[in-house]
């Protein structure tokens, strides 16, 4: 079963731009790399579609000398025809092949009329073996799980769809988008795991499908150890990891004897490999953004469907009517970071939180977002106004009267002040709009003003 990603769009306009480079598509093993790429070849004339997992495949690049070369064999084996339309080459795997990521400056150089796509989990990994990266002579893309919006898409609910693209959102769509959150939140965005309940209208035989997907990881990541000692402190991290506190300390890391040094090095790995990633704090109120590495940093899994298999949560899900009275307002946290990373394919993008500690007093928001010249605070939570004490330290120290709240309710601006008498505009999203946060702050700064 094929979905439609909101990708597609991106590789549409990768297509029609007359200076296009070779493109790698890099995430997670499961996420649908490869089968967005097949998607996309209906806009070809010819698609060549090769494996580097496939010694058959792999042999090109390792044994011919250049593009030229690996170009006229690939079309000779797969009896393509030159000069007939347009030919996409895809390279799957592409992290099989140190030599084949090289060669892809040439493409950009020797063969620009041929549309070339790689695509490859642990890519950071094989980049080890690459002597020279071809930086400014090819673009990358990541690719994330569904995020809510797709996941309607994938239903095929168009109403619900457009309901969720109405700025702001109509109150006659609030009952109906908070059910199908709610389910989202519970199952998550793994294309194999949206495909089967898309089919089965059901979560009863999901089991076995995230078992395969996590276990599959766990197979995965730790045959790039680079020792024994590395590898045995992944496995006890991704085994641990869905236990452990919302901000992490790496000595010790889930009641064990393992050494901050050793810690860190195994979850800055699997931070590569975009299976579990480190989320840090920053005490900036202005762009840009600075992290703070010497502060913990919070775990955000790959995807929150996974995180609540892991932890045996989404029995409790079911007919839950506040995602924050779910382990602590966690798990709706952690969709919400996830929503907001969803919307930006840049390789680079880290989402992060507030932090102000110090010995008078301790202060975190959720989520920061940087919008125009503008940090906005995002709070995700069910508290009232009157006690949202981290957020009136942070609007008393930054430079604009904008703050995001999400959570069960419906849309509405309230006009606050902060504990000192600072006044700022609070809006509040349901949690259902995290996949919008851009474009509500857009609308939010454009419309309100204090």
């Amino acid at each position: 079963m094929k979905f439609e990603r909101k990708a597609y769009r991106r590789l549409l306009d990768w297509k029609n731009d007359p200076g296009r480079k070779p493109l790698i598509i890099r995430g997670a093993r499961q996420v649908g790399k490869s089968t967005l790429v097949q998607q996309f070849a209906k806009e070809f004339r010819h698609f060549i579609p090769l494996n580097m997992e496939k010694q058959t495949h792999k042999r090109f690049f390792e044994t011919l000398q250049d593009v030229r070369q690996i170009t006229d064999a690939v079309f000779l084996s797969t009896n393509t025809p030159k000069g007939e339309g347009p030919v996409l080459l895809f390279i799957d795997e592409i992290q099989e092949s140190p030599r084949a990521i090289q060669l892809l400056r040439y493409f950009y150089e020797e063969q620009p009329d041929l549309y070339v796509v790689a695509a490859g989990s642990l890519l950071e990994f094989a980049l080890r073996d690459v002597p020279s990266f071809p930086v400014g002579r090819v673009e990358q893309m990541v690719l994330h799980p569904f995020d809510f919006e797709e996941f309607l898409m994938a239903l095929g609910h168009t109403a619900a769809v457009e309901a969720l693209n109405q700025i702001p959102v109509e109150p006659h769509a609030h009952e109906t988008l908070l059910a199908l959150f709610h389910v989202y939140a519970a199952i998550g965005g793994m294309p194999e795991i949206v495909s089967r309940y898309v089919s089965e209208q059901s979560m009863a035989n999901l089991l076995y499908t995230y078992e395969s997907i996590w276990q599959g990881y766990k197979d995965d990541v730790v045959k790039y150890a680079r020792n024994a000692t590395e590898r045995k402190v992944m496995q006890h991290i991704i085994y641990t990891a869905p236990q452990e506190k919302d901000r992490v300390v790496f000595e010790g890391f889930g009641h064990s004897n393992y050494r901050s040094r050793e810690v860190g090095e195994a979850l800055r790995a699997l931070d590569q490999a975009r299976i579990l990633q480190l989320i840090y704090p920053s005490s900036s109120t202005r762009p840009p953004l600075e992290m703070d590495y010497k502060k913990r940093p919070r775990l955000q899994f790959l995807d929150t469907g996974l995180l609540n298999h892991a932890m045996q949560l989404q029995a409790d899900m079911i007919g839950l009517e506040d995602l924050n009275n779910l382990y602590n307002g966690r798990i709706v946290q952690h969709l919400v970071t996830q929503e907001l990373m969803a919307q930006y394919d840049m390789p680079s993008y880290k989402p992060c939180f507030w932090v102000r500690e110090n010995a008078s007093s301790q202060a975190e928001v959720d989520l920061l977002y940087v919008h125009t010249k503008y940090v906005i605070p995002v709070e995700v939570k069910s508290g009232e106004s009157g006690t949202l004490r981290s957020l009136h330290q942070f609007m008393e120290a930054c430079n604009h009267p904008y703050a995001i709240r999400l959570l069960a309710n419906r849309f509405s601006v309230d006009r606050l002040q902060t504990t000192k008498g600072t006044p700022y505009l609070l809006m509040n999203l349901p949690y259902y709009l995290g996949t919008k946060i851009p474009a509500y702050a857009s609308y939010f700064t454009a419309t309100y003003a204090i």
